[in-house]
């Protein structure tokens, strides 16, 4: 006589990260990055968010709903450097035109740029380093998650203009701890949807490697963040933002007009 075994199911989370793999991982991301909050305001810790934590998320999906291939290929994403050298000169001169384009016109406009933070240039490319190699250090991180898992999956199901911004609004709350601390600015709303436009062009044109995004995203934090923040203070600063958002947002328009004609 055969003895019929129960299989075993699987747990209710993974059964609901099978069900609804891209609410498992928006909801996943924002736990494993807004724990250090509790820290920042005990006075711990200098930020309130942890970069790393879409990464994390990432793989937590994967593995519940793709197993060791769909890691794998996550992480392969991560050190393709085989593409085109056009991809490193976006992901490279991308944020340095953006953030050039904003301090000019801060300056032009009649606006001071700090002489002290104006002679830390030269501390740019060891900053970018530092986002791009150690997590939690910038932003560089949070690309597996965001650009690696989630704008793929969007694309797919929303097309490729309103999953670019789907996400870009999803990336904006992501960010609340940072504009609850006042680390950022409002204007950053702005800044991050329509990067979040830019970053998609610049990563499915470089077939999808995850190392030119987290590039993008760490030159853009080493010379936007690191560098042209501090050069400006007061309405400065707010103008600086402004300009910065609406350069972000022509490049953004510029990349879904290629896309189209793609």
């Amino acid at each position: 006589m055969t003895v019929l075994r129960p299989t075993a199911e699987p747990g209710s989370v993974r059964l609901f990260a099978r069900r609804r793999p891209l609410l498992t991982f928006f909801v996943l991301a924002c736990a494993l990055s807004w724990w250090p909050g509790l820290l920042y305001m005990a006075g711990w810790s200098s930020l309130p968010i942890a970069g790393f934590g879409p990464f994390l998320a990432a793989l937590a999906v994967l593995g519940w709903t793709e197993g060791r291939a769909g890691i794998g290929r996550l992480l392969r994403s991560m050190v393709r450097w085989r593409v085109s050298p056009w991809a490193y000169a976006a992901a490279l001169g991308v944020p340095a035109l953006a953030s050039g384009a904003a301090i000019a016109a801060v300056i032009m406009t009649g606006g001071s740029p700090d002489a002290a933070a104006a002679a830390d240039w030269t501390a740019i490319p060891a900053t970018l380093v530092l986002i791009l190699l150690i997590p939690g250090i910038g932003g560089a991180w949070e690309e597996p998650g965001f650009r690696g898992y989630a704008l793929p999956r969007l694309e797919r199901r929303f097309g490729i203009f309103a999953g670019p911004l789907l996400l870009g609004a999803f990336w904006v709350a992501w960010h609340l701890p940072l504009f609850l601390a006042g680390q950022i600015l409002f204007t950053d709303v702005l800044t991050i949807i329509a990067a979040s436009v830019v970053i998609a062009g610049v990563f499915q044109s470089a077939r999808q490697s995850v190392l030119i995004a987290m590039l993008l995203h760490a030159t853009n934090n080493a010379v936007g963040g690191g560098y042209a923040s501090p050069l400006f203070h007061g309405a400065d600063s707010l103008r600086l933002g402004l300009f910065t958002a609406a350069v972000w947002w022509i490049l953004a328009i510029a990349v879904m007009v290629l896309r189209k004609r793609a």
